[in-house]
């Protein structure tokens, strides 16, 4: 089983066709911003362009959506914003979108704090799986996966601690476009796969009860 996961799509969804795989997949993890500052009429044109190549997709906003468009994810029942999904037996999502406050004063953005609270009660919800994949749009501070091209670190402090404490196998995040990369937090393998248009995406394997992650470029 396998599943292809990316994110800050922006509308723009030429590169899907070059993802290696995605008609085949178990399924599509999208970690957020579907739209710029959009809708539900535009989270649905991203939706359907990617279900034209795979029906089952899953997904959450990014701070670059409205309110608007979650709500058009939960009545899609693909929200999986502060839930949590069974991927395969044994192998559960958990997801938190939104991001930490920004220069830019975008949608759906929250206090640093806010957002480890939502990991936590997320997190107590995904008690049950013995390997977990979580979604957060908000990359950990310090890691390769939230550097901006100067060389900052803009990542959050409350993703880090909950990731040092919960340790999933892996760590689906974005956010920062420009930061297109692996790292590890302990056990959990971080993976910021960058902007879509740029051809950044990430497959899961799940064979043998064994999870992996990659880190891949479309064709």
């Amino acid at each position: 089983m396998y599943w292809i996961a990316f994110g800050d799509v922006h509308e723009q969804t030429a590169s899907l066709s070059r993802i290696p795989g995605l008609r085949e997949a178990d399924g599509v993890i999208v970690s957020g911003d579907l739209t710029n500052r959009g809708g539900a009429a535009q989270a649905r044109q991203v939706l359907d362009a990617i279900r034209a190549f795979n029906p089952r997709v899953l997904a959450q906003i990014g701070n670059m959506d409205g309110a608007a468009v979650h709500d058009f994810l939960a009545a899609e029942g693909l929200n999986i914003h502060l839930e949590t999904r069974e991927l395969a037996p044994g192998l559960g999502l958990m997801g938190v979108g939104w991001s930490t406050p920004t220069p830019f004063g975008t949608p759906s953005e929250t206090s640093d704090e806010q957002i480890g609270r939502w990991l936590e009660a997320t997190h107590a919800k995904a008690a049950g799986y013995g390997q977990l994949v979580a979604v957060i749009h908000t990359p950990p501070l310090n890691t390769a996966a939230d550097r901006l091209g100067s060389g900052a670190s803009v990542g959050s402090l409350a993703v880090r601690h909950f990731l040092e404490k919960a340790q999933p196998e892996v760590c689906l995040t974005g956010h920062i476009h420009e930061s297109r990369a692996e790292d590890r937090i302990g056990k959990t393998l971080v993976i910021n796969p960058g902007m879509l248009a740029h051809g950044g995406f990430v497959r899961l394997d799940f064979e043998d009860g064994r999870l992996s992650a990659r880190l891949l470029a479309a064709d």
